[in-house]
């Protein structure tokens, strides 16, 4: 029997390394749009532009997901399928996986076909891909495997931090002064995903040096051990993400970190500067 694991490109994986065997892993893209620009979330996106794009665009810049034709061809692919999808209080993502589950179902009924919503988004997502190829690598039954990622995944959690509030500005979250002296002193928001998915913030500070602290702190306030990976993604600020990957070591020796520079749709998210972590 063969395996799938599909994602929409927002966990910041494009390939998948040592996959079980009979198993593959394929994403969908999200789009951001700019104006009259679109940018597909794929491999070939030079991220970068995207970013001066959308700094140089006065107006607000929106996402789209993948249509439930463009999950349907990737579910199609194989018999047993694992899909992960962003919050879905963040995109219809997880409405379009679900419509194209139905799609799919109704033509082959002998697939077997599951759809996780992460409520989240970036590292932990790719920590649910690495977690759910160890458990077909581990030869269990579909609904076994299922099981125990589900039960997996409740313990995972998501913390970011902003240095830009452009989009906040621009989609008329934040008012235009307010953003400006934002930047003026050097100010970063720290917060986490929500259990029902959504963008909480927690604080509010000044400078990366004690950003970075604030998400040790949080990582550490709940309940983070260092037991199981933890994946940080950074858009546009590497330097950043290698002085908290060392920080993380220090503090809980032995932890395996990886970073990965954010998606085209975390990039939107996070903004220039900003660090996503999952654990």
């Amino acid at each position: 029997m063969s395996w799938i694991i599909v994602s929409d490109s927002s966990c910041e994986l494009r390939s998948l390394e040592n996959p079980a065997p009979g198993l593959s892993f394929a994403t969908v893209p999200l789009k951001i749009r700019v104006g009259e620009r679109e940018f597909v979330d794929n491999s070939a996106l030079d991220v970068d532009a995207m970013m001066d794009a959308m700094h140089n665009y006065n107006g607000a810049s929106t996402t789209a997901c993948p249509s439930p034709e463009e999950w349907a061809e990737k579910f199609m692919q194989a018999d047993n399928v694992l899909a992960i999808t962003i919050s879905s209080n963040l995109s219809g993502s997880y409405n379009s996986a679900m419509v194209a589950r139905e799609m799919v179902l109704e033509s082959h009924p002998e697939k077997r076909i599951h759809v996780l919503d992460s409520l989240s988004t970036g590292g932990e997502m790719a920590l649910a891909i690495w977690k759910a190829n160890d458990l077909v690598a581990e030869g269990l039954s579909f609904g076994e495997v299922v099981r125990q990622w589900e039960i997996w995944f409740q313990g995972r959690q998501v913390l970011f931090a902003l240095a830009s509030f452009d989009n906040l500005v621009k989609n008329g979250r934040l008012s235009r002064l307010a953003g400006f002296m934002a930047g003026v002193m050097s100010m970063r928001a720290v917060g986490r995903g929500s259990e029902d998915g959504k963008l909480e913030m927690l604080h509010k500070t000044r400078g990366e040096t004690r950003m970075l602290a604030l998400l040790l702190e949080e990582m550490d306030h709940r309940g983070y051990q260092g037991l199981e990976p933890a994946v940080i993604s950074h858009c546009q600020n590497e330097k950043a993400a290698l002085m908290l990957k060392n920080g993380i070591e220090k503090k809980w020796p032995g932890a395996k970190v990886v970073v990965l520079p954010c998606s085209g749709l975390t990039s939107f998210y996070a903004e220039t500067g900003g660090i996503i972590v999952g654990y």
